[in-house]
């Protein structure tokens, strides 16, 4: 089957983009899709496969996004970006709440970041601390700022759904080694986190925050934004950020502007930038892919981003 995608990121969060509203296929074959084109070392490669869907009543279209195992994630803020840009534009829209897995979202063209960077507001949550629903069972309903013991650490961590599952924990520095190993350790559904979840190693710096993330069923990555997200509403949970103050969030990939309300509510101003659109051939047995067609590229786009997150970090 021939499919038509864009090659999208948020943040440095790659994904092929699919607008997916006339294609009715099973999850089984989505999933296999997603482990084809968003196999890290294949043809096309990212942090997963992103799928724009229908509305309902009350939503203008929906978001699908399948991480590069397979495996479905409740959602995705880098990749959010980058399905309401596709919306927006297939719509003639530039705000609306879009439909996720277990969650809704509002999303707004905003002022670019830069010159040429194509900018979307995003508003998710609330966040949750009801650690039940992941669920994960460590004796207690909340977790803030304290150890757990099922963890070979004794960092102290902070546990928040956006809806899906975080654990952050405020660093010094960040050692990749370490968050792979406990990542790794989350990765492999133990029975007392058998949806597993995501780990993040944060550091404060002098205008905002640096974040680190291990991904659920993507592993070390260069972005993710409802890491992001989880992140600035621990800060300001733990008295490390001010609620209703707009934070730089900084990533391998990039940066947003980030912020939190006490109820919960977080916003993240980013990118959604298109590298090339085109399409791909699938074989729909296999999952194997065939002909790629690069149809057109946004060098522009590409190049202003590089110009933006070239620039001296903290």
């Amino acid at each position: 089957m021939r499919l038509p995608l864009v090659k999208c990121h948020g943040s440095g969060n790659d994904f092929p983009l699919i607008d997916a509203r006339q294609l009715v296929l099973p999850d089984p074959v989505w999933a296999a899709v997603a482990r084809a084109l968003a196999a890290r070392n294949g043809p096309i490669g990212g942090d997963g496969l992103l799928l724009l869907t229908d509305g309902d009543a009350t939503s203008a279209f929906g978001m699908r996004m399948f991480n590069s195992d397979g495996s479905e994630s409740e959602q995705c803020l880098n990749g959010l970006r980058c399905v309401a840009r596709l919306g927006f534009e297939r719509l003639g829209l530039d705000h609306a709440i879009v439909r996720l897995k277990t969650s809704r979202a509002e999303v707004a063209r905003a002022p670019d970041l830069a010159s040429g960077i194509y900018t979307v507001r995003e508003v998710a949550g609330p966040a949750s601390l009801d650690v039940a629903r992941w669920p994960m069972d460590i004796g207690r309903a909340e977790n803030v700022e304290r150890p757990i013991e099922h963890l070979p650490s004794p960092r102290p961590f902070t546990a928040v759904s956006m809806p899906n599952p975080h654990l952050v924990a405020f660093v010094d520095a960040v050692d990749d080694g370490e968050l792979v190993a406990l990542g790794e350790v989350c990765e492999a559904a133990p029975a007392w986190l058998p949806n597993r979840a995501n780990v993040s190693f944060v550091e404060v710096r002098s205008d905002g925050l640096f974040v680190r993330t291990f991904e659920r069923g993507v592993g070390l990555t260069d972005s993710c934004g409802s890491a992001m997200a989880a992140s600035v509403h621990a800060a300001c949970l733990t008295g490390r950020a001010g609620w209703d103050r707009t934070l730089t969030v900084w990533n391998k990939g990039g940066l947003v502007r980030g912020g939190a309300a006490r109820n919960g509510m977080v916003t993240l101003e980013g990118n959604a930038t298109w590298e090339w659109a085109g399409w791909v051939e699938i074989d729909q047995a296999t999952g194997a892919v065939g002909e790629i067609a690069v149809e057109q590229e946004f060098a522009e786009e590409s190049e202003a981003w590089k110009n933006l997150t070239s620039s001296p970090r903290p």
